[in-house]
C-alpha cells in the first residue's frame, strides 16, 4: 500500500494517518499538520502505526505544528501482538514544530536517518525494549534528541551515529544492537540532509 502525495490538516479525534495490522505500507511525501493553540491531547498523531504492522517506510513527509508526531505500537500491553513486528524506516522527514513522538517505538525496529527536527521538546524515543538506529539526523531548537526511557516500564535501546544534535541532550540508558538493517540504503551526511529535506519533503514535491 501507498499512500503519497496529500494535505491533511487538524484531524480531530483521529490520526491523520491510521496503520493497523498492515504489512508492506509506503508512506510518502505527505504534508500532515495542526496547530498547538488546543492541549496535547486535543489532537492523536499524524502517522501512527501499531497492531503488529510491518515493513513500514515513512518518508520525505512532512510533520508540522502537532504535539503528538508518530507512535509506534499503542500500549506497553501490547507485546503479544507486537514483538516480532513493527519494523518501521523513517527517511528524509521534516519534522517542524512537532513536540514529541519523533518517533515514539515500543517493541519493534526503527531505523531513523536523514531526518530533519527542529524544536522538539522530545524527539525519539525507543521504549519497552525497541531497537532503534539514528542515524545521519539533524536536529535544531531540540531539548532531547534521543531517550530510551521515559513513560514506560520498561527501557528501550538506541545506536547514534553521524548526527548533528546541534546541542540536544541524549538520555541513552541501554546501547542498541540494531547496526545493520537488513535491506540496501544509501544515508546522505548530514551535512546534507536540512537541503535536501527542505527542498524535496512534502506534498506536490515528487
Amino acid at each position: 500500500m501507498v499512500i503519497r502525495n496529500l494535505s491533511i490538516s487538524k484531524a480531530v479525534k483521529t490520526d491523520a494517518i491510521t496503520v493497523q495490522s498492515s504489512t508492506k505500507v509506503w508512506i510518502d511525501h505527505n504534508s500532515l499538520s495542526s496547530d498547538r493553540d488546543h492541549g496535547k491531547d486535543y489532537y492523536d498523531g499524524l502517522v501512527d502505526i501499531s497492531h503488529a504492522s510491518d515493513y513500514v517506510t515513512v518518508s520525505w513527509n512532512v510533520f508540522k505544528d502537532h504535539y503528538k508526531g508518530s507512535l509506534v505500537g499503542h500500549s506497553d500491553n501490547n507485546a503479544d501482538e507486537d514483538t516480532g513486528h513493527l519494523r518501521v524506516t523513517y527517511h528524509h522527514n521534516w519534522f517542524d514544530n512537532v513536540n514529541s513522538r519523533i518517533p515514539s517505538l515500543r517493541f519493534g525496529t526503527g531505523h531513523f536517518h536523514d531526518n530533519y527536527v527542529v524544536g522538539a521538546e522530545t524527539a525519539v524515543h525507543s521504549r519497552m525494549g525497541a531497537q532503534t538506529l539514528v542515524e545521519n539526523n539533524v536536529f535544531r531548537s531540540t531539548q532531547v534528541a534521543v531517550t530510551t526511557s521515559r513513560d514506560s516500564d520498561e527501557d528501550g535501546y538506541a545506536d547514534l551515529r553521524g548526527n548533528d544534535l546541534g546541542g540536544a541532550a541524549t538520555e541513552i540508558s541501554q546501547v542498541g544492537t540494531f547496526t545493520d538493517p537488513p535491506y540496501g540504503y544509501t544515508a546522505e551526511p548530514a551535512s546534507s540532509v536540512v537541503a535536501s529535506v527542505t527542498a524535496g519533503a512534502g506534498a506536490g514535491k515528487l
